[in-house]
């Protein structure tokens, strides 16, 4: 088994907030993150396929074509818009890194061919905050 990344980058805002919660109860929990006006991050998205190369091409799956899928159902759907507002399938969701890259990966799996398998999505928010997601 071969595992192979592509790395994309968007940039997005959202709010962290719990509208059943109080103001106090947001800021409590969420922080600066509960800000009203929003906050941005430059995002970077790992996306780990795996599979076996095609003797035909030696490739697992043409990274390019990789690329052109994330770009197509997340990359355009997300980059430079509101998480909370913008984004049809955040819609109804608390907009943490963890709920957004469990959507990414819903996202994805419907547009890779039977040959590969999405093995894991890496989303760094910063430098130092990242999750990673394998699946249910």
């Amino acid at each position: 088994m071969v595992y192979i990344t592509r790395i994309e980058h968007f940039n997005a805002a959202h709010r962290l907030f719990n509208p059943v919660w109080s103001h106090e109860q947001n800021e409590e929990v969420f922080g600066k993150c509960a800000n009203e006006n929003w906050h941005g991050h430059n995002f970077e998205l790992h996306v780990t396929i795996k599979g076996y190369p095609n003797p035909d091409t030696g490739f697992v799956y043409d990274v390019k074509r990789l690329s052109t899928i994330v770009n197509e159902h997340i990359i355009e759907k997300l980059d430079h818009k509101n998480l909370n507002v913008d984004v049809e399938f955040m819609a109804g969701k608390l907009c943490s890194i963890e709920n957004l890259v469990i959507a990414i990966w819903e996202q994805l799996i419907p547009y890779l061919p039977p040959a590969v398998q999405l093995h894991c999505l890496k989303l760094y928010e910063t430098p130092r905050i990242f999750v990673e997601y394998f699946g249910n």
